[in-house]
């Protein structure tokens, strides 16, 4: 997407209320989700997957879900909050406490999404359908997912045709914004090449958004593809939170800050204030009591200045 002044616009997509902290062990309080939620609207954030319309038994951190949409229905609808659904009940939860959007998940690979969503691949599709006329009812508008499609932790590689066929299912009941999961951090530069060429050749119409874990190292390399291939939307938690509670050996998503800061240094426009973003993420390690995996909270910007005198000199 690009601005009338010729600057690229990228959106970022903040999980980490979601993504981010449904592998936390301790129960993080509504209350404080709603202030991390406000402090990253605060720095320019406008797309959130907030919450997850699961059962709480099977991930008890979103419980809350209802609670804390509540809390943050004042935000107004230039702040986009989406949630997880992963059937026509969840989407009914979804629906009634005023979500922007609803996001509908499925696996690339059969053990993965029996893990994730203790059914199969056609079995979560068919409940897709259900959901999909219930967001047309109600004018709530359903995008889809796919975890695992970079690879599977349980089975290795994954077909391209894997992915492409969870894709079009979804095409055919209506969506077209789809992301692309790397469940646990399997990406990289030539697979994101690689599947995105895949699903814009089945599927030109549908909007490409992508989802990176940084397990390996290179899940900010992995983007630099992304944007190589014209990919507009990226998903990310902030401080680096997160990982699937349903995969041995998970870690986080990609830093928001790390992805603006980059998104920055390339002439992106992002509507984010590093500054502040930064702030966020100091928030979210006091709210899980531990300092957090991304880097630029760390060194700041990178023209960030020092007084020279407060740095060491060598001696001899």
């Amino acid at each position: 997407m690009t601005a009338s002044d010729g600057t690229r616009r990228v959106r970022i997509v903040e999980v980490g209320l979601r993504d981010g902290l449904q592998i936390e062990p301790r129960t993080v309080a509504t209350a404080d989700k709603a202030r991390l939620a406000r402090a990253l609207v605060a720095a320019g954030i406008r797309d959130f997957e907030i919450a997850s319309f699961v059962s709480p038994r099977a991930v008890p951190q979103m419980a809350d879900a209802e609670d804390l949409l509540a809390a943050l229905r004042d935000l107004g609808p230039e702040v986009e909050l989406t949630a997880l659904v992963p059937n026509r009940r969840g989407a009914e939860r979804a629906v009634a406490a005023g979500v922007g959007g609803m996001v509908v998940f499925a696996s690339a690979s059969e053990s993965h999404n029996a893990k994730n969503l203790n059914r199969s691949i056609d079995g979560s599709l068919a409940a897709f359908a259900e959901v999909a006329a219930l967001g047309r009812q109600a004018g709530v508008p359903v995008h889809g997912a796919i975890a695992t499609a970079f690879g599977c932790p349980f089975e290795g590689e994954v077909p391209v045709a894997g992915v492409v066929r969870v894709a079009r299912a979804y095409a055919d009941l209506g969506i077209r914004r789809i992301a692309l999961g790397d469940t646990t951090g399997m990406a990289t530069p030539p697979l994101v090449r690689q599947r995105v060429e895949a699903l814009r050749s089945a599927l030109p119409d549908v909007e490409i958004a992508l989802h990176f874990h940084n397990t390996r190292g290179i899940g900010l390399a992995n983007v630099m593809e992304g944007l190589a291939l014209g990919v507009d939307r990226y998903e990310s938690s902030i401080g680096g939170l997160g990982g699937c509670p349903f995969v041995p050996a998970a870690t986080g998503n990609i830093a928001t800050e790390d992805l603006a800061y980059l998104l920055a240094e390339c002439g992106c426009d992002t509507g984010v204030d590093l500054d502040r973003l930064i702030e966020a993420e100091r928030l979210a390690e006091s709210i899980v009591g531990r300092t957090l995996p991304g880097q630029v909270s760390k060194a700041g910007p990178r023209l960030r200045r020092y007084a020279l005198d407060d740095a060491r000199t060598a001696a001899g």
